[in-house]
Order: structure tokens, then sequence, then C-alpha cells
């Protein structure tokens, strides 16, 4: 059974840790902000879906990854299960919560290389090139989440600038009242900027995560992978995921 364990005050947010004897979750305005458990990976919310996103480039398996946006790297855990080679690289300016992580969520175990920093500021000075970019930027406001910076010519720049030949970028969106505007511009410039966009999305999540490339991979590529996970429940997850092209 999950217990709160403490209220943490960063200079970016409100969170609650909630622990059980094998799982943590942070909690951020009552909804679920990162959670690790010691013997599963997925959970039917917005990490598996940005977690296989990462696997549908024309870079396959990809060598490198770059977040936008660690928290309490949710997804890293299930792609680091997935592709134990890959160089897994976040960018996050809440120090703190990564050092909660670290604490809560055997953060160290992945390999990452954790950048802090402000995401956009670092992303605009960036001269390194990855095979996936996942931007996953979103702040707390007092009742709800909200993303920091809109679409506009110099954000796509940087972001494209961080994607090596035959790469390809993937978008978390919050989905739902509030946050249509944003994902109608979000849909409108990858549409524009790329060859093709497909739409993850899991029944149980209130997110929807865009995958945007030159070729994007169908259905099949993710289930190459259904195999890797050992729990009847993250295979259910998994099975729950579902890959449409952006029309």
């Amino acid at each position: 059974m999950m217990r709160r364990i403490e209220a943490v005050h960063t200079r970016y947010q409100t969170l609650e840790v909630w622990k059980s004897d094998c799982a943590a979750e942070f909690r951020v305005a009552g909804a679920v902000h990162a959670f690790y458990h010691r013997e599963r990976f997925l959970t039917g919310l917005a990490w598996d879906m940005i977690a296989a996103a990462a696997l549908l480039g024309q870079a396959h398996p990809p060598r490198s990854v770059l977040m936008l946006g660690l928290a309490g790297g949710t997804a890293y855990r299930v792609l680091r299960h997935l592709l134990p080679n890959c160089e897994l690289v976040a960018v996050d300016i809440d120090d703190e919560i990564v050092e909660l992580a670290r604490k809560h969520m055997d953060l160290d175990a992945l390999g990452i290389e954790v950048i802090h920093a402000d995401a956009y500021a670092w992303l605009a000075k960036n001269r390194r090139s990855f095979d996936v970019v996942i931007d996953d930027i979103y702040l707390a406001g007092k009742t709800d989440v909200f993303r920091p910076q809109a679409w506009d010519v110099g954000l796509m720049g940087h972001l494209r600038r961080a994607i090596a030949p035959g790469g390809m970028l993937a978008v978390n969106l919050v989905t739902g009242a509030g946050h249509r505007a944003m994902q109608v511009a979000t849909r409108r410039v990858l549409r524009e900027e790329f060859g093709e966009v497909r739409v993850i999305k899991s029944e149980e999540a209130m997110n929807e995560v865009l995958v945007a490339g030159s070729e994007v991979a169908g259905l099949r590529r993710l289930r190459e992978y259904r195999e890797k996970f050992r729990d009847r429940r993250d295979r259910a997850c998994w099975d729950r995921l579902t890959l449409k092209r952006l029309t």
C-alpha cells in the first residue's frame, strides 16, 4: 500500500513522495508525475507512449536519445530495459527532483547523462545530435501543467539541429480541456516540418505522443518488443498502445 513519505517544495514545483515496499510515485497537484516499480516497467500512462516513440525511427535501434524534461526518469527506465546499449541524455531544470529520483527511484542505475539546465536555453546552444529527441517539457501551475514555450521558428530550428540524419522527434502532449490549442498548434507544426507524423495513444492516458520524421515505423515495430517484458501486466499495457498516422 502506498503511503505519503514527504512533501517537497522545489524551486519549480511542489510534489509529494509516495512509497510502498516495491514502488514509488511523485505526485504533483494530485497527479502522478513520476513512477518507479522494482519489478515492473509500464503504467498504461504517458511514459509507455514516450518509450515506444523512441523505437519508431529509421535509425533502429537508436544509438542515442535526448530527453528534454527528465523528472523521475520513468520513460528512460523502460528504454534502458529495451535498449541496454543506447546513450541516454536528459536535460532538466529542476535539479531537486532529479536528486529525489536518485534517492527514491534508483535513477543512477540507468546510466543517464543528466544536464541541469533550462532545456530550451540549452537546446539553443547545443551542437550535439541524437537519433531520437523527446520533448516532454511541462511545468506545474497552480491547478494544471503547462508548456513553457509556444512553437515558433526558432524552437523548431533548435530541435531540428539536435536530430541526427534519419532521426526523429517525439513530443508528449497533454490532451483535454485547456490543452486543445497547444495540441492543434503542435500537430500543425509537425505536419508542416516532417514527412510523416504518427500518434501514439493509450486508453488510460490523458496524453498523446506525436512521432515525427522522414519515415516513422508502424505498430509491427512495437510488437517486436513485446516479449522483452516478463510481467503480464507490462505486456498488457504494451498491447494497449495504439499507433495511427496523423492525417
